[in-house]
């Protein structure tokens, strides 16, 4: 298996076996503190380019959502220098919030500074782990100020329509229901109601998209015929979670449908397709790495919130995306920025983010190992 950890073993008919986890739950952490030591601020590198052999600049976004996972790994393993780095992460992002109480776009070298949707939903994450965590006010502030903006950036019908991307596919975007998901928690966390109730209309429309067999349309970053498993289930978590802050069953039931549809489509060796049409079936050869991790997520809250007999083995269809996720991470690499990390795609010539380490990748790998981990007493 040449530089790849050599963790999993295979059986017959090509089904992976999932061994030890912690080490490669250790390798991700370390990666992600050497990308954020990479850059000259406190945010972390959005990626690792293998063919440029270079990091990227600051990704304010990702950063956003990474600061929950640092600080969960760190009352998990007693490291507390992870909690350290993750409210570091928490005070650069107060410092950079626009003046407006959103987030920029892109990385921070993007030749434009303007505030998005999407980009603002991911640092609500961030700041409301790190008020619950520290207690300090000035998280309170930008989790309020930037849940604000959102709050008035949302049409009547519960959609977002402005300030998208410009560095993604324009238009309105059913994985804004991740963006609900962040609104739902700070609405939690600051005992602000009308948050949960923007959230709750976001969803609302959503749902307004999701074809019979579970299928969202609008729901990719290019490809609106043919959605990433990545916004697929950023999409399918957004629904699930607001669902449960909320107390919104219906919402759990569509996210529980789409699961399984996703689930259906799983390969022998563990993988899912790095893209689905609108029949669910494959529409790519190679896999999104961070897409299997994050399925492997919903499927485990799913079993958190209380699966049913009937229903698939969740658990089973989550340690098959980890395993394969885990064959193809590098523990002995020489290379301290290949090390530890998650590529976009398997191979590593796919589609997405082709020939990187995107730094989200190794983000949704630990919160997935770390639930299974949780669910199974697994280490």
């Amino acid at each position: 298996m040449g530089l790849v950890s050599g963790l999993i073993r295979r059986m017959g008919g090509g089904r992976p076996v999932l061994a030890s986890l912690r080490p490669g739950l250790d390798a991700a952490a370390e990666w992600l503190a050497r990308a954020q030591d990479a850059t000259p601020d406190d945010g972390v590198a959005a990626y690792y380019d293998v063919l440029k052999k270079q990091w990227a600049a600051s990704y304010p976004e990702t950063t956003g959502y990474i600061i929950p996972t640092l600080y969960d790994y760190a009352h998990l393993t007693g490291r507390a220098e992870f909690a350290e780095r993750a409210t570091r992460m928490a005070v650069w992002e107060s410092e950079i919030q626009l003046a407006d109480g959103g987030v920029r776009a892109g990385n921070m070298d993007a030749p434009k500074v303007v505030p998005t949707i999407f980009n603002t939903g991911q640092v609500l994450f961030g700041w409301a782990a790190a008020y619950e965590q520290t207690g300090e006010a000035r998280f309170a502030e930008s989790l309020r100020a930037a849940s604000d903006w959102l709050v008035a950036a949302q049409d009547d019908d519960g959609a977002w329509r402005r300030f998208g991307s410009p560095f993604s596919h324009a238009g309105v975007n059913v994985y804004n229901t991740r963006v609900a998901y962040g609104l739902a928690l700070a609405g939690r966390t600051l005992g602000e109601p009308r948050y949960i109730d923007a959230a709750c209309a976001n969803v609302d429309w959503a749902l307004t998209q999701q074809q019979p067999n579970g299928w969202f349309a609008h729901n990719d970053l290019e490809h609106n015929d043919r959605p990433l498993t990545h916004t697929i289930a950023y999409a399918t978590r957004g629904v699930l979670e607001v669902g449960a802050i909320a107390g919104v069953e219906a919402y759990v039931d569509r996210a529980r449908t789409v699961a399984a549809a996703v689930a259906a489509g799983q390969r022998r060796d563990g993988a899912l397709p790095g893209r689905l049409d609108a029949d669910w079936r494959s529409a790519a050869r190679w896999s999104c790495l961070t897409g299997n991790v994050q399925m492997a997520i919903v499927w485990l809250r799913l079993v958190e919130l209380g699966a049913s007999a009937d229903e698939p083995d969740w658990l089973e269809h989550a340690r098959g995306c980890i395993a394969f996720d885990q064959s193809r991470q590098s523990l002995e690499h020489a290379c301290g920025a290949r090390r530890g990390a998650i590529a976009g795609s398997a191979p590593m010539r796919g589609e997405y983010m082709r020939h990187r380490y995107p730094n989200w990748a190794a983000k949704f790998y630990m919160d997935a190992v770390m639930r299974y981990m949780a669910a199974t007493g697994a280490d």
